[in-house]
């Protein structure tokens, strides 16, 4: 695919759209949605005792325990800097453990306490709590899901 850049300050703009519009911006369309996703999940969350970015790391592990630090960044495109000072609130709030691993000590192992775990059987409405409120079916937040993932995908390797 070949982008092309167009110089509006030499054209006819009645036909173009306006690039330095804040209502065409995409990247304003992302960040404004995200910020209202993450202040519907708050209420609810707050409930469990959790932060956004803790529930995120939580889905991490309910879905796969006893991953290193650098999977868990992985899989939330987070680095360890971020990463780190969430997963120390965790461990203070008894969800988690972070431990060496004995393969190979250079790897943070994090492993579920039983009250982590038992957190999980808690949030299980959170999400349809929050579908609730999209008015989207679940066909709709699937495609949308699919659309997001691909331009995650497009701007990972574009830079």
């Amino acid at each position: 695919m070949v982008c092309m850049v167009v110089d509006v300050s030499r054209e006819n703009t009645t036909d173009l759209i306006d690039p330095l519009l804040l209502d065409n911006q995409l990247c304003y369309a992302l960040y404004a949605a995200a910020h209202r996703m993450t202040k519907s999940y708050r209420p609810f969350l707050e409930r469990l005792g959790l932060t956004y970015p803790q529930y995120l790391v939580l889905l991490v592990l309910w879905e796969t325990d006893g991953v290193t630090v650098s999977e868990i960044g992985r899989r939330l495109r987070l680095d360890s800097g971020t990463l780190t000072p969430v997963l120390k609130r965790l461990e203070l709030a008894g969800l988690l453990v972070r431990s060496r691993r004995r393969s190979d000590e250079r790897e943070v192992e994090i492993v579920l306490t039983p009250r982590g775990a038992d957190l999980r059987a808690e949030a299980t409405g959170v999400r349809e709590a929050v579908m609730c409120q999209l008015n989207l079916s679940e066909p709709e937040v699937q495609a949308m899901r699919a659309d997001l993932n691909a331009l995650i995908e497009s701007l990972s390797s574009a830079g």
